[in-house]
């Protein structure tokens, strides 16, 4: 097994994607929205409360450029690991639209035991090219490293050595990942124990956008002051596997113009070098 040749710059062909109202609310209660108080977070999870308007997470954005992928060549699956995400978004995102992606690899990085994929992808309104957002996806595909190409710099961890500003604690349900898969990502990493056990996974692991979305929740209930159209990036790298059930922390700082944050399960830090951009 390998990957493609000559990776970098690889570009997709353009892929379509559409979205409605119920898969914004889908994707809300996926990653934890009112589970814990269904009266919380109304304008995430439902679209007949009086009074109250539907807003989309805006760490959807992923979920709009998830299908945009270039090929990779002949890898092992259960060895490809999502290792870092970041989304920006032109403007809160409508609750329902259609989108036109690209998708381009500009980094294929070799990592010794593996290899670290990244890919850029750009999505437009389908009817008048407006940009609507950017992702930036990285994977690590174990077993791929060795090839002789650049290895990569490690970046400073933002994260303050002080204590955090905001602390919120939210509990995954042990059929976490079952749901949030009904979102479009049906990878059985999620769902199949023998799929997982290949991975060298005792069981099944929670999505790393799963973890990703309950934090972005976090950044709006607390520097966003609930309002998720002020929360318009976010850059994060996923440094442990979560399990459905677990509990997430997720530690928040702001510093002037700067929100930080990291989301760990107990002691073990799960999502790290965390960067929000905000519009307030």
């Amino acid at each position: 097994m390998a990957l493609a040749p000559d990776l970098e710059g690889t570009q997709c062909e353009p892929v379509n994607f559409a979205w409605s109202r119920d898969d914004a609310l889908l994707y809300a209660v996926a990653v934890g929205a009112g589970a814990e108080d269904p009266a919380s977070e109304l304008a995430l999870t439902t679209e007949n409360t009086a009074g109250v308007r539907t807003v989309v997470l805006p760490s959807f954005a992923e979920l709009v450029t998830r299908h945009a992928r270039v090929d990779l060549g002949d890898i092992d699956p259960p060895r490809l690991v999502h290792a870092e995400q970041s989304f920006t978004l032109a403007a809160p995102l409508p609750v329902q639209g259609r989108a036109r992606v690209t998708s381009t690899v500009t980094e294929v990085l070799d990592k010794g035991s593996g290899a670290l994929v990244r890919t850029e992808a750009e999505a437009v309104d389908a009817e008048t090219g407006a940009p609507l957002l950017s992702t930036v996806r990285s994977v690590f595909i174990g077993g791929e490293g060795g090839f002789g190409g650049r290895r990569g710099t490690r970046p400073d961890n933002p994260v303050p050595q002080r204590a955090p500003d905001h602390v919120v604690a939210y509990r995954t349900s042990p059929g976490q990942a079952l749901l949030y898969r009904l979102t479009g990502d049906r990878n059985p990493l999620h769902s199949d124990p023998e799929f997982a056990a290949k991975g060298g996974f005792d069981r099944p692991i929670l999505h790393g956008m799963c973890t990703y979305g309950f934090t972005a929740r976090a950044l709006v209930a607390t520097v966003c002051d609930g309002d998720a159209a002020a929360l318009r990036g976010m850059d994060a790298r996923f440094t442990r596997p979560v399990l459905p059930g677990q509990e997430l922390t997720v530690s928040i700082w702001r510093t002037g113009d700067q929100v930080t944050f990291r989301t760990a399960v107990g002691a073990d830090v799960v999502l790290d070098r965390g960067i929000a951009a905000l519009t307030c």
